[in-house]
C-alpha cells in the first residue's frame, strides 16, 4: 500500500479551499489573543498604580504615552532572585501602601504563592545594573547593582489622537493607572485617571 504525502494531499485541495483555511487560521490566532486579553480585563486582581509618563508620541500609530512605574524597580531580597539576568521572566510580590497603591514587596524566580492581600505580577528583566528609576522617577544608582529593573507590559498606553501630549505633560503625581492581573501573572492597564477622574477606559474587545 502506497502512502500519500503531505504535499501530495494539499495539492487536491482547492486554491480557493487552502486561502480560506489560512484565512481562518490568521482569525483564530487574532480571535485568540484578544480574547486572551479581554479574559484579563474582565477577571484579573485589580491593582492601583503612581506612574511616570516618559514618552508622548508615535506618528505611525498616533498618540501614546510610555509610563514607568514605581514597582518598575525592585530590590531581592536575601535569597532571591539570585543570578537573574537580563531578558528573565521574573514575578514581583505586591502589596498595597495606605494610599492604597500597590508596592514591590519581594521577587522571585518561580511564581510564589500570593498572600492574603497581595497579588503576583509577571515582568521582564530588563537591566540589572546600579541605577534605575527610583520611586520619585528620578535616576538613582545608591542601591547598588542588586537592584532590577522590570517591565510588565503595562509601559505604553495609546490614547486618542492629539492626547498624549496632555498626559505627557501632567505632573506624575496626578496620573493614576488601574491594572488588571491575571492569574498567571500577567497584566493589562484597565483605567488611566488624572487627579482620581476617569480619563481613559480600556474596552475588553
Amino acid at each position: 500500500m502506497r502512502l500519500v504525502n503531505a504535499d501530495a494531499l494539499l495539492g487536491r485541495v482547492p486554491l480557493i479551499g487552502r486561502v480560506l483555511a489560512a484565512m481562518l487560521l490568521l482569525c483564530g490566532g487574532l480571535l485568540a489573543l484578544v480574547e486572551s486579553r479581554a479574559s484579563i480585563l474582565r477577571h484579573g486582581t485589580e491593582v492601583r498604580l503612581r506612574t511616570v509618563p516618559v514618552d508622548p508620541r508615535d506618528l505611525f500609530r498616533g498618540d501614546y504615552v510610555v509610563l514607568a512605574y514605581p514597582i518598575s524597580t525592585v530590590t531581592p531580597g536575601p535569597g532571591g532572585a539570585m543570578g537573574v539576568r537580563r531578558g528573565d521572566t521574573v514575578f514581583v510580590t505586591l502589596t498595597r501602601d495606605a494610599e492604597g497603591f500597590a508596592q514591590a514587596k519581594a521577587v522571585a524566580m518561580t511564581r510564589p504563592a500570593a498572600g492574603e492581600g497581595e497579588v503576583v505580577i509577571a515582568g521582564r528583566v530588563l537591566s540589572t545594573g546600579a541605577c534605575a528609576l527610583n520611586e520619585t522617577g528620578q535616576t538613582d544608582c545608591s542601591a547598588g547593582a542588586g537592584r532590577l529593573r522590570v517591565a510588565y507590559g503595562l509601559e505604553s498606553y495609546f490614547v486618542p489622537q492629539g492626547q498624549g501630549r496632555r498626559i505627557e505633560t501632567t505632573s506624575r503625581a496626578r496620573i493614576e493607572v488601574v491594572a488588571a492581573i491575571a492569574a498567571d501573572g500577567t497584566a493589562a492597564i484597565k483605567r488611566l485617571l488624572i487627579d482620581g477622574q476617569l480619563v481613559y477606559a480600556e474596552a475588553p474587545y
